[in-house]
């Protein structure tokens, strides 16, 4: 029997608070996060670099992009209780994002008051405030991201940034993220699903789902709390997952993960550039492997196995 139900072809797909899953291993008691970083190589198998922070080969992409005079977005969603992270999102980022680049943050919104008082800004460095209409429940908002990110980059973002990368709020920076990060598509690999065997991925197996993935498809599974490129490049994500998206709304079905169902999806069919390790998104679980150097870490995911007094202490 098949571990996954068949699924239709991707160009049937194509042509024609978080939305990520659960991760769970069945038949085990052992706390992961002892496990090494398990051994890999420099790039992935389609020639792409895999990114640490602190190799050789980062040192040397910081050096060739900065050279040059690039202009990046940070792009990030701040409606409902996410205000609360903001402030923490902003004054991390301006000492670990890109230093020394010129940035565009671009905060897309249902309430600018979250907002003040301004965060203290360094040179080359500016925010943009997009209002959006009220999404008061999370679910609702999984749905609509990929929408709002399309519509702001053809609006407004394609004329002003060379790269856009989006970030969930309701994370901080804690080590530099630099140059090395940059290329045409980019992703990030999952910290906790890193190093585990194929069939341990939970990508969307419903065959009625655009996000279906294929028994034999796929080789890794990636997060949805950082990924960028190109603006060029992030536009055509985000239309392609939103029109998904929005055909699946239409015949009532829910994927798996949300956005990050088809997320996995568009980057089966459209490789990524650049993969950026575990190192560019974690959080302290079970599941989650050790990394040489922790640069963006998810309060959120962390916050929810917290008790309250710990919450407290972490101001989650």
């Amino acid at each position: 029997m098949a571990l996954f139900p068949f699924c239709k072809s991707t160009t049937d797909f194509l042509h024609g608070r978080k939305a990520a899953v659960s991760v769970k291993l069945p038949h085990t008691t052992m706390d992961l996060r002892d496990r090494k970083v398990p051994q890999t190589p420099m790039e992935t198998q389609w020639g792409a670099p895999l990114v640490w922070g602190e190799t050789h080969n980062s040192a040397l992409r910081r050096s060739k992009f900065g050279q040059q005079e690039i202009r990046a977005g940070l792009l990030t969603l701040v409606v409902g209780t996410y205000g609360q992270f903001i402030r923490r999102f902003l004054s991390s980022a301006e000492t670990y994002f890109l230093p020394g680049q010129m940035v565009t943050y671009y905060i897309l919104t249902d309430n600018p008051r979250s907002l003040d008082p301004p965060v203290k800004l360094g040179p080359q460095r500016q925010l943009k405030v997009l209002p959006i209409a009220e999404l008061p429940r999370w679910d609702r908002l999984a749905y609509r991201r990929m929408a709002l990110v399309a519509d702001a980059i053809k609006d407004q973002i394609s004329s002003e940034v060379e790269y856009i990368f989006c970030a969930d709020v309701d994370q901080e920076f804690v080590a530099p993220v630099g140059e090395e990060i940059l290329g045409d598509l980019v992703a990030t690999l999952h910290p906790e699903l890193y190093g585990r065997p194929r069939n341990a991925f939970p990508y969307e197996t419903e065959e009625v789902s655009s996000a279906c993935v294929e028994q034999d498809e796929g080789d890794y599974y990636y997060t949805s709390e950082l990924y960028g490129g190109l603006v060029s490049e992030m536009y055509k994500l985000a239309r392609a997952c939103s029109l998904l998206i929005l055909q699946d709304s239409a015949n009532k079905i829910v994927a798996r993960g949300l956005e990050e169902s088809y997320l996995n999806r568009y980057l089966i069919d459209h490789r990524p550039t650049c993969v950026l390790s575990p190192e560019y998104s974690w959080w302290s679980s079970p599941l989650t492997a050790e990394v040489p150097v922790r640069r963006l870490v998810s309060l959120g995911r962390q916050c929810k196995d917290y008790d309250r007094q710990k919450k407290e202490e972490h101001k989650c």
